[in-house]
């Protein structure tokens, strides 16, 4: 896929892959690319649009910092960096099993785990904030899902849908 157009207004560059994108989008890739610890280049992807914290559908290659939240806070994504007790070594050549193993264990999409794996006293805890703090804020919600407490304990720990991904990488720090 070619580079569409280059922004030029920061520490970095950002490259866009698409020629459609909206000023808001402009100005929040802009800010991005000046912020400190941006390495290489910001990239837009062809579903790029404003976001809050952050533009959707935009790669942030930072260098000594991580910024879990900087993408999807508008719709409640989130992100967990876990450290493995294994090393580069301990891998295999080819990636493929751990690629099948983990896609086989995480329900992707609408998917959801079969049964509730959750510790009661977490799905107690849990359920009392989100009534309270997000079921009362936001009543629709409610009405949208009518087994709520189902749905939420049977899609913790699932990848959800459209542009999510998981990651497998290397610290060489």
């Amino acid at each position: 896929m070619p580079v569409k157009m280059v922004l030029n207004k920061g520490k970095v560059p950002v490259k866009i892959y698409t020629k459609e994108i909206d000023s808001g989008a402009l100005d929040q890739l802009t800010n991005i690319a000046k912020l400190p610890f941006i390495h290489s280049h910001v990239a837009a992807m062809p579903d790029v649009h404003v976001g809050i914290g952050a533009t959707v559908g935009a790669v942030i290659p930072t260098k000594g910092a991580i910024i879990p939240a900087a993408v999807g806070v508008d719709i409640g994504c989130g992100m967990n960096a876990t450290r493995l007790s294994i090393n580069a070594s301990d891998l295999p050549d080819n990636l493929k099993r751990v690629r099948l193993a983990i896609e086989e264990a995480v329900p992707v999409g609408f998917a959801k785990h079969k049964s509730i794996q959750a510790k009661n006293s977490t799905i107690k805890a849990l359920n009392t904030v989100l009534e309270k703090k997000i079921i009362g804020k936001h009543p629709t919600i409610a009405k949208m899902l009518k087994t709520i407490y189902r749905t939420w304990t049977q899609q913790l720990g699932t990848l959800g849908g459209g542009n999510h991904f998981i990651e497998v990488c290397l610290d060489v720090c």
